[in-house]
């Protein structure tokens, strides 16, 4: 590669780990993969409450000073 810089790389791999983890949490904890619904609006509104799920255990998490993505 050209343009290979490492610094730039740390960064997209840590970011891409953190994203990575909290798919696997959506996944495993929350069941996102099965999300039953028969229209968009349901669809929309149980995958926003399942992301809120997760945003506030990360905030609990925080608040206990515990690691944030360790349920």
């Amino acid at each position: 590669m050209k343009h290979y810089d490492s610094q730039s790389n740390r960064i997209i791999s840590c970011h891409r780990q953190l994203v990575e983890t909290v798919v696997g949490h959506l996944c495993h904890w929350f069941d996102i993969e099965r999300i039953l619904a028969r229209d968009l609006w349901h669809l929309s509104s149980r995958l926003a409450r399942k992301i809120l799920a997760h945003t506030v255990l990360i905030g609990l998490n925080r608040a206990h000073q515990r690691p944030w993505l360790q349920f």
